[in-house]
């Protein structure tokens, strides 16, 4: 059975429980007495039932136990008044023929004073003290020898059990579902052992852990007692007085029903607070009723304190080691993120070290375009969906880790052998991106003390909110699967240093980019403005050399030898190409300069316009087939686009000149990441691959000027514009079998 799914199976609200108001019960344990005294008058408010027949309702105490007056008086005059119930001493009440002992404590509730007189054989209150001091320092001194978290619970159990003489003590540690299991046991054999069983979390309901971690100390001497009522039921508050930090407080029916079907009628529990949160419990039974004098608690409860902070010692000692190995580790991966020039890389080229930070058998580092994987890990597809699941998770943790993902995503049950437990971080804080790191399934038994599925039963003549536990605590066994070992502390704090060190680094290398884009900005205005200036300035002394050449040619050119006149056209030529030139770099320069102007408009009507001013440069001899596809509408600058047409199809046209029949195709393809995509293919001389990135810069040509004419500016104006539209140009193509040209423009709704 697995234990997630036999937590669906039980219809009663077991929640019941946790609404019962336990700390507020009006009654306490017959073993004893309370009054509840006005704080400033010191008047009798309250008192339980089976108080002396002078503690009346209304009296002051003074009038009737000076000797407890005084007391309360020297506890109100004190310098701190600790939380919870304080010792103060033994008195002795009652006529000379019928004298008892009492343990007095006291502790406030508001405007109260609330003492608990508890009924003890021991007059003096010192007795015993002296003979658990040398067991009290051979327990400290055997805390330090112990190795291990077990063993020091073991030293525990035995220690509290020989101060208590109960027949069984046990020590009880909650995990993070509040299940207790138990971690050491010593008995007498007058109880069945119940050592590694696991207790379901309904056995201790939420408010009763609350109870216990803020009143260390609790003992029912007698499950059989009948409860004392408290007259009267309300404080002059009007409430019902807080037993909180009683000492005789009352107990739960249920709970006394479940000592009962347990088999003991009595018992005692010491909370195990580590810095301040409910660790677990030492659980004391006795199959007979037992009194426990007060001194005997209270070394009991020393004991348990003396523990508490060895192992919180020891705890945070393993987790320092194990923060120490995993910070070399996390130190590696920052040399070898920072000598790469995409972090990524520095994880990617060494698995061990990115496992070996969170003792991980997979990992995958996640974005929107691209899924790296490392080691044992689950397909890329399923991995794909838990980054998926993970970005749906709106404004997620930055860190999330589980070591049971099938109960929180039900498809990782297709893949618990590889990922039962997931690490994960966000490593970006504009984009979905995600380092994650897989544990597999680890299946193991686990020993419940009773079926943890019949844990209570409903009373059908208490009304739904009336339950009785369950009577079975015979060994059930159940195999959990889908689960995974936890991730430790120092693990889960070691991904978030990561994450923190990714995050540093990706924005360090964002402003240096920054300013690298700032200064390339900066540079290419300049740039631009010295092109213009340079271009504008040059225009008119070639059309001087131009203008000039030809009036010597004609004018002059009847004194000119035939080289001369040679020379002069050559001068012209020259002069000629160079102003074209001259008129390219100009017109590249102005394309940063000019403002877009978008519009919607169809792309078909703007291509047949250009081809038909193409043709009229063509050459009647020439055989041109166009196919022309439906390109649509887009939203663009239609002086600018038209501008990456007229040179598409200009080369298109120059560049199947020697083919018989010259194929220029124009399309449009499906879309691609937001982006429309469109073509111009001809079966022309083609070029080879290897000079591809040549094609789209200034001035570059992969053919001679010879065979065919032009600037080599084209293609560069061509990206540049397409650029400022937040397109893309590539290009294919292959010798002598033509080229494909390539462009994308932005898709918008309204184009």
């Amino acid at each position: 059975m697995n234990q997630h799914k036999a937590a669906t199976q039980p219809t009663i609200d077991l929640t019941a429980c946790d609404r019962e108001p336990i700390h507020i019960v009006g009654s306490v344990q017959p073993h004893g007495f309370l009054l509840a005294l006005d704080a400033r008058e010191r008047t009798i408010v309250q008192a339980s039932a089976n108080a002396p027949a002078g503690a009346r309702v209304g009296t002051r105490l003074e009038a009737t136990f000076p000797e407890l007056d005084a007391l309360v008086r020297r506890y109100l005059d004190g310098d701190a008044i600790q939380d919870g119930a304080t010792y103060l001493r033994t008195v002795t009440l009652g006529p000379d023929t019928a004298r008892q002992a009492y343990e007095v404590a006291a502790h406030r509730v508001d405007d109260l004073v609330v003492l608990e007189l508890e009924e003890t054989d021991d007059a003096s209150g010192d007795a015993g003290l002296d003979a658990l001091t040398p067991r009290l320092r051979a327990f400290v001194e055997r805390l330090h020898a112990a190795r291990s978290v077990p063993d020091l619970c073991q030293l525990l159990a035995e220690n509290i059990r020989h101060v208590t003489n109960f027949d069984r003590a046990l020590v009880y540690r909650f995990d993070r579902d509040w299940h207790g299991t138990v971690l050491a046991e010593d008995g007498n054999g007058a109880l069945p052992s119940y050592l590694d069983l696991r207790f379901p979390a309904s056995d201790i309901p939420a408010q009763a852990r609350e109870l216990y971690r803020r009143n260390r100390l609790r003992i029912i001497p007698d499950a059989g007692y009948a409860p004392v009522p408290i007259h009267p039921a309300r404080t002059p508050a009007g409430k019902p007085l807080d037993l909180s930090q009683s000492v005789l407080r009352s107990v739960s029916p249920v709970h006394v029903e479940y000592m009962r079907n347990m088999g003991t009628m009595a018992s005692m529990s010491v909370s195990i607070l580590v810095d301040g949160a409910l660790w677990g419990l030492v659980s004391c039974h006795n199959h007979d009723p037992k009194r426990v004098p007060l001194q005997a608690r209270n070394a009991c409860d020393f004991l348990t304190q003396i523990f508490a902070l060895q192992l919180s010692a020891k705890v945070r000692g393993e987790q320092a080691e194990q923060r120490l190995a995993l910070g070399q580790v996390q130190a590696k991966l920052l040399a070898y993120m920072a000598e790469e020039e995409s972090f990524v890389d520095g994880l990617l080229n060494h698995p061990d070290d990115v496992l070996g930070l969170v003792d991980a058998s997979g990992a995958a580092v996640v974005t929107t375009d691209r899924c790296r994987l490392l080691g044992q890990t689950p397909p890329e597809r399923e991995v794909r969906a838990l980054y998926e699941w993970l970005s749906e998770r709106g404004e997620a943790e930055d860190v999330f880790a589980t070591d049971a993902l099938s109960e929180m995503f039900p498809r990782a049950e297709g893949f618990t052998d590889r990922a039962s437990g997931l690490l994960a971080i966000s490593i970006s804080k504009r984009f979905a991106s995600y380092v994650l790191w897989f544990r597999p399934e680890v299946v193991r038994t686990v020993r419940w003390g009773g079926n943890p599925v019949k844990a209570a039963r409903p009373d059908p003549e208490g009304g739904p909110d009336r339950l009785h536990p369950r009577k079975s605590f015979e060994i059930w066994k159940e195999t959990v699967k889908g689960r995974s070992l936890s991730w430790s502390v120092p693990e889960v704090e070691a991904a978030k240093d990561l994450r923190a060190s990714v995050l540093g680094i990706v924005l360090r290398r964002a402003e240096e980019l920054a300013a690298m884009s700032e200064e390339l900005q900066r540079s290419n205005k300049e740039l631009e403005a010295f092109s213009y200036s340079v271009s504008h300035d040059l225009r008119a002394p070639f059309r001087h050399i131009v203008g000039y050449s030809n009036l010597l040619k004609t004018r002059e050119g009847v004194n000119l030898s035939d080289k001369g006149r040679h020379y002069v056209e050559t001068i012209i030529e020259a002069a000629f190409s160079a102003g074209t030139l001259v008129d390219n770099l100009l017109t590249f320069s102005q394309m940063g300069r000019h403002s877009l102007n978008k519009v919607n408009g169809e792309l078909n009507a703007l291509v047949e316009e250009v081809r038909r001013k193409v043709l009229r440069d063509v050459t009647p001899d020439r055989t041109v087939r166009w196919e022309i596809g439906p390109l649509g509408r887009v939203h663009a600058d239609p002086v600018m686009l038209r501008l990456v047409i007229e040179n598409l199809l200009s080369n298109a046209v120059k560049y199947t000149r020697g083919r018989p029949e010259a194929v220029i195709q124009v399309g449009r393809l499906p879309p691609q990441d937001g982006e429309a995509v469109f073509f111009v293919r001809d079966n022309g001389v083609g070029f080879d691959m290897a000079y591809v990135e040549k094609l789209f810069g200034v001035f570059q040509r992969l053919h001679r000027v010879e065979e065919f004419e032009g600037t080599g500016i084209g293609l560069a104006n061509v990206r540049r514009i397409v650029e400022r539209h937040g397109g893309r140009t590539w290009a294919e193509g292959e010798p002598g079998r033509g080229a494909t040209f390539t462009f994308t423009l932005p898709l918008r709704e309204e184009a």
